[in-house]
């Protein structure tokens, strides 16, 4: 085990030990309870709900900068001769995005004189009275404790444990070929997620390109199949998906609803890169070049897959079945808080002890990739946490604003908002704002169905999904849905794995685009089928 790997793993046993810690004092546990309990409304408790709901205003506009910074900076320092090389370093980004982050919680902590949900343990409105540390403390809270630990954790764990199986094997680098491994990886990413595929198939991508020139458009299209468009047919495939179904979305929803959608976008990148490959980029490769792929080609193997697949399937496992929001099947027992991450972290070390070294230095392995997506995401949570709040206070009135003054039908402009903003945004949050929206759209209690003719009709026509707390309509949350996955194919940072297979990419020596000339690919491939596929599906 390298230094790197073995601090990793000594960090790793750490955090466990800390966590039992708290298990032993029951903390997790408390705050299991506080958030499963019966909330009784006692007349503060609607005192504060009608202060919130009937709050005039929402943030000011310029409370977007810090967020819409981070973006800059991740598309132009590498651009700038002056701030490339500083721009390298994972702690410079880390400086940047806390640097912004500051910003926002300053703001809150000084000048916010709006209240703001609290999301963990238990949903509380935390209002301006309490006073600005309060405030602040909230914002970070939801950020960091609610949203980015699960997700960098989900990640890291994806990301090491599949760092741990190698797949090698040097095929031959044919358009056919490469259009296999997509097609593999679309199927994939609904089992493991877009990140477990991701980084399972992206060295044998690199591998078997590794003689030829012409090669960027294949980690393009590889980002966006394995790592976006490939993962919407199951709640696992794809974070914004999961957190549909932690709000009441059957697990067999997306299947039976997405599918058409998934096979017409998928198939249709993999063969348009199929005939760009064949008749443009395959042609350019030199005779030495095809005559040296030729020569180098060798039969696929696999290692560590006995170990580190059980242990993919464990973290599946445990994001399906440690909620604890919900009971453990067959139970009545709620899982604690974070003993879901520590179950991810505890797979994690397992998988660092016990595959062989000599993997991962074949595979290159290294935290460099994982440390840039969280280094970035982290300031990415704090900063967006403003222009999330400023949805959630006007994205209903947004939505009926334009509706009539557009005449655009509510599923396209669904589809197009949440893909939009999960393009710049993480689309996991950007998708329960619009979920939020869209079920504050439709009745929110079978008795009030039932007392409209019009919801009635959608609902006995099977157009209302019954989630919790209420119904969505059904072409919403396809448009919902559909958005937050496929748009977050849209930019390097729409999805937690477009970056982290940039970065490999670039270790391996591919030189990838920028963030704007990314988003030139996206623009005139990506874009085109995503207006013909809302024309037929949305």
């Amino acid at each position: 085990m390298s230094p790197r790997i073995s601090q990793a793993a000594a960090g790793i046993v750490l955090l466990l030990v800390f966590y039992g810690f708290l298990v032993f004092q029951g903390i997790p546990q408390k705050w299991t309870q506080e958030a499963n309990q019966t909330v009784q409304h006692d007349a503060v408790q609607h005192e504060q709900q009608r202060k919130s709901e009937t709050a005039n205003g929402s943030l000011p506009l310029w409370t977007v900068l810090p967020f819409a910074a981070i973006l800059l900076s991740i598309a132009v320092l590498p651009l700038i001769h002056r701030t490339a090389e500083f721009w390298e370093s994972n702690a410079h980004k880390f400086y940047i995005a806390a640097g912004l982050s500051v910003i926002i919680l300053l703001y809150y902590g000084l000048f916010c004189n709006l209240p703001v949900d609290l999301h963990f343990p238990a949903h509380r409105v935390v209002l301006p009275e309490e006073g600005g540390f309060e405030l602040a403390k909230t914002v970070f809270i939801n950020a960091v404790v609610s949203e980015f630990v699960p997700f960098i954790i989900l990640l890291f764990s994806l990301f090491t444990i599949s760092g741990g199986i190698r797949i090698s094997g040097n095929l031959k680098a044919s358009p056919a070929v490469n259009s296999m491994i997509f097609a593999i990886g679309a199927v994939t990413a609904n089992i493991i997620g877009t990140t477990g595929a991701a980084m399972l198939l992206v060295r044998l991508l690199l591998e078997t390109n590794q003689e030829r020139k012409y090669k960027v458009h294949t980690i393009i299209i590889f980002i966006f199949v394995v790592c976006n468009c490939g993962g919407c047919l199951t709640p696992l495939g794809d974070p914004p998906l999961f957190l549909g179904y932690l709000r009441g979305v059957e697990f067999t929803w997306t299947l039976f609803n997405l599918w058409e959608a998934w096979l017409f976008v998928n198939f249709a990148l993999i063969a348009v890169y199929f005939l760009w490959d064949t008749l443009w980029y395959y042609r350019k490769e030199s005779a030495e070049d095809k005559a040296e792929d030729d020569r180098n080609v060798t039969s696929v193997s696999v290692q560590g897959w006995q170990i580190n697949v059980p242990l993919l399937l464990g973290v599946v496992a445990a994001v399906a079945f440690l909620d604890p929001g919900k009971t453990f099947p067959g139970t009545d027992w709620h899982p604690w808080f974070f003993l879901r991450e520590a179950m991810q972290l505890l797979l994690c070390a397992l998988s660092l002890f016990l595959t062989s070294r000599k993997i991962r230095e074949a595979n290159s392995f290294n935290f460099i990739a994982i440390g840039e997506v969280a280094a970035l995401f982290f300031g990415i949570f704090i900063t967006m946490q403003a222009p999330l709040q400023i949805l959630n206070a006007e994205g209903k009135n947004l939505v009926a604003y334009i509706e009539k003054n557009t005449g655009v039908p509510k599923p396209y402009l669904f589809f197009w908002s949440t893909g939009t903003l999960s393009s710049v945004l993480d689309n996991a949050p950007t998708y329960v704002v619009f979920f939020e929206t869209a079920k504050a759209l439709s009745p929110n209690s079978e008795e009030e169905l039932k007392v409209s003719p019009e919801w009635k009709e959608e609902y006995e026509k099977g157009n209302m999904v019954k989630v919790n707390g209420g119904f969505i309509d059904k072409f919403l949350l396809i448009a919902i849905s559909l958005g937050a996955v496929f748009m977050g194919a849209m930019t390097y940072i729409g999805n937690g794995p477009n970056f982290m297979v940039k970065a490999i990419a670039e270790q391996s020596g591919v030189k990838m685009p920028s963030f704007f000339g990314y988003m030139v690919y996206s623009f005139l491939l990506l874009l085109p089928l995503l207006i013909i596929m809302t024309l037929i599906f949305i």
